[in-house]
């Protein structure tokens, strides 16, 4: 894995009092994983990851924690979102019990948004918690899930339904594996970069739109400035609203549209990113009919999203089943559907919308 040319490793840290930590952003870091003072004092490690990252960073990952621990095993899940389920789980549980594994062990996270999200609920469940650490290979992953604690499983009925708030010890977004990634996953990781323009920053915005093209195609300083500007973002507001009590849904903008898009289509068919930037288009319109924007917003940032190679039009689900499907949302309260849209750009806030008013926005959107 050959190192990109971008400046020495960078620090964001979420403030959280007594567990707050970093997030080290750079090219190299697997290599230097066990160097990190935050790192655990332990006997034993665990190295969650799936069959797609495994033969890529696994061995790497090791050999570095090697170093450190004296036992290092490595778990391989099924690789995709239609297995963030119970039963792959439960395999994380049988191999910590089958190994022995105490209330000091490490689990590191190393993958995409699935083996981030499946490891953390693991680590906080068993023993009722033990020490994490976030190792993110895909651009989402280094952006958005990796970052800010949240632990989930999904459940047929909802995604993420099931989980916890638990953060890591440390997160470590080492930029070079993002050059083995599919093309797609890099579109659906812009996705999320995208996302923090219109809820927090415009000038982010006005960066993205100029640097896209970049983005694209992974050029090293770009990818490097985008995963430190999302995550100085999402830090801020972590750190001001830990358990999503208010400020921090506003990080769930297209969330509620795209998590229907998953759920409805069955998980796996959309990648994450795919589905929220589609419904960031949604929610965009429906800011619109809100009046937080006006029309030509509504087309940049469509315009933007469909640059990333995402796709800005929705599956025809049907109304009423998107309707169904977005009140078990996490947002919703006693069956209201709760919607993040943009009031002002670069500025977001949770409502309820008529269900009159998201049956005219499936109508322009959905295929």
């Amino acid at each position: 894995m050959s190192s990109v040319s971008i400046a020495a490793p960078e620090r964001v840290g979420i403030d959280l009092g007594e567990r707050s930590y970093s997030i080290v952003i750079g090219p190299g870091l697997i290599a230097d994983a066990a160097s990190y003072a935050e790192l655990p004092a332990a006997a034993t490690a665990l190295v969650v990851t799936n069959t797609t990252v495994a033969p890529l960073y696994a061995q790497a990952v090791c050999g570095a924690l090697a170093e450190r621990f004296r036992s290092v095993r490595v778990l391989e899940l099924p690789d995709g979102e239609a297995h963030k389920n119970w039963e792959t789980l439960n395999l994380i549980f049988d191999a910590l019990l089958g190994h022995g594994a105490d209330r000091k062990t490490v689990l590191f996270a190393l993958g995409g948004g699935v083996v981030g999200d499946m490891a953390g609920f693991a680590a906080a469940c068993y023993m009722r918690g033990v020490p994490f650490v976030q190792v993110p290979t895909t651009l989402l992953a280094q952006v958005d899930s990796s970052v800010g604690g949240k632990t989930a499983i999904n459940h047929p009925l909802g995604k993420n339904m099931v989980g916890a708030f638990y953060q890591p010890q440390l997160v470590l977004c080492d930029l070079d594996t993002l050059q083995t990634l599919p093309q797609r996953e890099i579109a659906a990781g812009l996705a999320e970069i995208i996302k923090y323009g219109p809820i927090a920053d415009m000038a982010f915005l006005d960066w993205i739109e100029a640097n896209i093209d970049a983005l694209v195609a992974r050029d090293a300083p770009a990818l490097a400035h985008a995963v430190r500007r999302s995550c100085e973002i999402k830090a801020a507001v972590v750190g001001q609203d830990e358990r999503e009590a208010g400020l921090r849904a506003i990080l769930n903008f297209g969330h509620t549209f795209g998590h229907a898009i998953e759920s409805g289509l069955g998980y796996g068919e959309w990648l994450h990113g795919e589905a929220v930037g589609c419904g960031m288009v949604m929610a965009a319109h429906l800011s619109e009919k809100l009046g937080g924007v006006d029309a030509a917003f509504v087309r940049r940032l469509t315009a933007l999203i469909e640059r990333a190679g995402l796709p800005v039009r929705a599956p025809d689900l049907g109304a009423e089943r998107y309707l169904s499907l977005m009140r078990v949302d996490k947002k919703s309260e006693a069956g209201e559907i709760r919607f993040v849209v943009i009031d002002r750009p670069g500025s977001a806030v949770m409502r309820p919308a008529p269900d009159a008013l998201v049956r005219e926005v499936l109508a322009e959107c959905c295929a």
